[in-house]
């Protein structure tokens, strides 16, 4: 199959996140961040990798009243002065686009058509946040980019193959035959880029593993043979692991408390719960390196943070090994999982029942790549995997073109 331009785009409400890749290429040709799209002070970050070497272009205009605008400066950037890397826009030959949340219709990679198109509109309702930026990103490259297909990757996608017993919840079963309301899971995009890696890894195609996604969002999924089984958020990103400013699962009664107690309103509750708790809400800090140099200087709130955070973690490595009926590697991946050695040593003391024993000295050696911590003969692997989720993404567009 002959190479292809593939360029990735990650719109947030306010922000563009890009790669160009020449697929089958894995290394990026370019990247990129536009910022605070709509708002005071935008900023563009673009890097070009030539010749093992990044050159940097950093631009701050005047105003970047929408993501047409943003895109329009991004395509700039790819096709003149000194740095481009494409002559035209019309040498993208494929767009593609992370869409958080595809609902129950989109189960796998999707072309990008009419029909299509109003259809996403149908999931806006389950990801308000994140769907109709990824919809207006898919709008806006498709008047930059005419040539390319625009292509959907979901990050729900990878966890459809979850068994009903474990995305099925305890309501009527009308709310959700009529009203989709179900375990969907995040993540996915990164968690099948890691667990294939560790898969190849391991040699081991029909491995047990459980993939464990640490940045400011977290999540964990069991993954039997490639499929996941299980997953830790569920109908929306607030489930299970404690996060950065998220609080992770909470007893529901909390919630009836501070409505019918404390007089807060919805809003006031999703506010406390996705944006005031997790790490931030029990130090004041969201960033694990601060809460790291906070332990370091003795405050024990931050102590205990951890403390909560491997705790969580741990408990669903038991149930999960569980779920798998056995266990082959444990992975750590994303900002967190691949460079806080601390909360990895947490998380893996005590686990001997399982078979998983750190290496203490692997575990603080920084590497790049895929490297294993555990210790030579240990049952299960413990395995730090850079996950690389517009890699992933490029890879499956490249798949849709053969």
């Amino acid at each position: 199959m002959n190479s292809k331009n593939i360029f990735v785009v990650n719109s947030g409400s306010s922000s563009i996140k890009y790669q160009l890749f020449k697929m089958p290429a894995h290394e990026p040709v370019c990247s990129g961040l536009v910022e605070r799209i709509g708002l005071s002070g935008p900023t563009i970050t673009h890097k070009v990798y030539l010749n093992g070497e990044e050159q940097v272009i950093k631009l701050t205009p005047e105003e970047l009243p929408d993501h047409e605008a943003g895109l329009k400066q991004v395509n700039r950037l790819l096709t003149e002065g000194d740095l481009a890397v494409i002559q035209d826009p019309a040498d993208i030959q494929v767009v593609g686009h992370r869409i958080v949340h595809g609902g129950e219709r989109f189960t796998t990679t999707t072309v990008i058509d009419a029909k299509v198109k109003e259809e996403l509109k149908t999931t806006f309702q389950l990801a308000p946040l994140h769907n109709p930026p990824s919809y207006l990103g898919i709008e806006v490259a498709e008047k930059i980019f005419t040539n390319a297909t625009q292509i959907g990757v979901f990050d729900t996608a990878f966890h459809q193959t979850l068994p009903p017993k474990a995305y099925r919840f305890a309501i009527p079963n009308s709310y959700y035959s009529d009203m989709n309301i179900r375990v969907y899971g995040f993540h996915g995009t990164s968690h099948k880029y890691v667990t294939e890696q560790a898969a190849a890894y391991l040699d081991k195609a029909d491995s047990k593993l459980i993939s464990i996604h640490l940045g400011n969002g977290c999540s964990m999924a069991a993954v039997s043979n490639g499929a996941s089984v299980d997953t830790t958020m569920g109908f929306g990103p607030l489930s299970g692991l404690i996060m950065g400013t998220r609080s992770g699962d909470i007893d529901p009664t909390v919630i009836f408390y501070l409505v019918n107690q404390l007089g807060y309103d919805i809003e006031q509750v999703s506010n406390l719960l996705n944006k005031r708790s997790g790490m931030l809400g029990l130090t004041g800090y969201s960033d694990m390196r601060d809460i790291t140099a906070a332990i370091e200087a003795g405050d024990e709130n931050a102590r205990l943070a951890y403390d909560l955070y491997a705790y969580r973690i741990k408990k669903y490595i038991g149930a999960y090994a569980a779920v798998l009926n056995g266990l082959d590697a444990i992975i750590f991946t994303a900002g967190v999982g691949e460079n806080d050695a601390l909360i990895r040593q947490m998380i893996c003391t005590d686990m001997e029942y399982l078979g998983i024993q750190l290496n203490a000295e692997a575990n603080r050696t920084r590497a790049k790549g895929i490297r294993e911590i555990s210790i030579d003969g240990s049952k299960v692997k413990v395995l730090i995997v850079p996950t690389n989720e517009e890699l992933e993404i490029a890879q499956q567009c490249y798949g849709m073109m053969e």
